[in-house]
């Protein structure tokens, strides 16, 4: 997951966290894939209408734009992160990558200047998400593409651990270690959305929701995997939300 854009004004803290090499910051290669396949379906091929201008904010490593620009060909695709350390890594896959916040300074691109932006497995991560899509907004032309994506709170299995007195899936309660449920990585989630909590916080920040689909997580176990596919089919039972708004 592309986890190192850093919140909005970071404490010190999580400036520290989302600085170490250790945390993760790439996710699974069907949620990539899936949310590139919107975004092409969404843009069309660049020779009928030019190329566009795709930002891949929170892009991590660069996994998740490298996924994509297959399917973007033609299009110009930057990746923007906030720690130095992806940063690094992300020029190795991208052509373009360039350092960005969405607090304090704002991002280093023009009032209407993108067409389109990626904003995959970030909002968790931000202390303020709404500044976050107040930002994404100002850089977006006037029915510019959103796809962005999150863990769901109420994936299928999150649910049966909540009935059982479990921490749910994704929570994160320290940013030292794991407290309370399955797995072992710390990967510094702060706020979790339901399919439509996150239908209305998106709706509520300027933009129109075009569409919510559903994808599987690469951390559920092998056996499970079955079952998780099968609940894409319903996005708020699925592992991971992949939302298409456009600007309003």
């Amino acid at each position: 997951m592309s986890t190192t854009a850093s919140p909005a004004t970071p404490p010190p803290g999580l400036r520290d966290f989302y600085e170490n090499p250790a945390v993760p910051v790439a996710s699974g290669p069907s949620r990539s894939l899936r949310q590139a396949r919107m975004l092409a379906r969404a843009l069309g091929p660049a020779g009928a209408s030019g190329p566009r201008t795709v930002l891949d904010i929170g892009c991590g490593d660069g996994t998740a734009a490298a996924t994509a620009a297959p399917l973007l060909r033609g299009h110009r695709l930057i990746g923007v992160d906030w720690s130095q350390d992806a940063l690094t890594r992300a020029r190795t896959r991208l052509p373009y990558a360039v350092r960005g916040e969405l607090g304090g300074g704002g991002l280093p691109f023009a009032s209407g200047s993108a067409d389109a932006v990626l904003f995959s497995e970030v909002l968790e991560h931000l202390v303020d998400p709404d500044a976050a899509l107040d930002e994404i907004r100002r850089v977006l032309r006037p029915g510019g593409h959103l796809m962005l994506s999150t863990p769901n709170l109420a994936a299928w299995y999150n649910r049966a651990l909540l009935l059982a007195g479990v921490q749910p899936v994704f929570s994160e309660v320290s940013l030292r270690s794991i407290h309370g449920r399955p797995g072992a990585e710390v990967v510094g989630h702060l706020r979790l959305y339901t399919a439509r909590a996150l239908r209305e916080f998106v709706a509520a920040s300027g933009f129109t929701v075009v569409t919510l689909e559903g994808a599987p997580f690469h951390g559920v176990p092998r056996v499970l995997r079955p079952l998780d596919r099968l609940a894409c089919g319903a996005p708020s039972l699925a592992s991971i939300l992949l939302l298409h708004a456009r600007r309003a």
